[in-house]
């Protein structure tokens, strides 16, 4: 690995760094129930994370047949995003064996970033929370460059921020919107299967696949990048 190219790995971040699902479930169900509407199980829930407070939102009133103005989602997603900034890490913890994972990869020499569909400014003050923020050359959100996962354009920009480039750039990630914003790029993409995804992570076919951190350093250098 040259100096002037490390490795970058990219992480996605809700369902691939930090359990998040309870703190975004809790905000949506918060405004439901001010809505009068039922709120959604922790468990059927999961699923509906990963584009967004908006299209959660949109997915957590669709579960009760709720149709509502452009102007009243704006309003709703607004309230979302104030409650759960202020409830961000009630219950989200980073998954079992990430720093671990990231100080063995770290040693190797590997740099990395967060290339996630959350806002830019609520995923800095999760990982800030978590004392997380400063293992991370680069967060970059939905409204960081005005593109979202998965266009290519944004996983380019936040492997050119972090100080990479993309040959050698590994992605990771729980979800289609990982895999699909990798093969993109062509870039060699890493899935979780303990994330949030409608279509089972083995059914998406990453280059590698795996079921806990502590076997990430692994399948990176199993790609060649270590």
């Amino acid at each position: 690995m040259s100096a002037f190219s490390p490795s970058i790995i990219v992480f996605d971040l809700d369902g691939t760094l930090v359990d998040t699902a309870p703190d975004l479930i809790s905000a949506l169900n918060y405004v439901l129930d001010r809505e009068g509407l039922r709120p959604v199980p922790l468990s059927a829930a999961r699923n509906m994370i990963g584009a967004g407070a908006r299209k959660l939102l949109e997915r957590g009133l669709e579960v009760d047949g709720r149709a509502v103005s452009l102007a009243d989602l704006d309003r709703l997603t607004k309230d979302f995003i104030d409650y759960y900034a202020e409830h961000i890490v009630d219950g989200s913890r980073p998954f079992d064996g990430l720093e671990a994972a990231l100080d063995r990869l770290e040693a190797k020499g590997h740099r990395f970033a967060v290339c996630t569909n959350k806002l830019e400014w609520l995923s800095k003050l999760l990982l800030d929370r978590l004392g997380l923020t400063a293992r991370f050359a680069a967060i970059c959100g939905q409204d960081t460059f005005g593109v979202a996962k998965p266009d290519p354009a944004f996983l380019r920009e936040t492997v050119a921020r972090a100080g990479g480039r993309l040959p050698g750039a590994i992605m990771v990630g729980d979800a289609g919107p990982d895999v699909g914003v990798a093969r993109r790029a062509s870039v060699p993409v890493i899935g979780v299967d303990f994330g949030y995804t409608d279509v089972p992570m083995t059914e998406l076919k990453p280059d590698r696949l795996i079921s806990h951190m502590r076997d990430l350093p692994d399948a990176v250098a199993s790609l060649g990048a270590a």
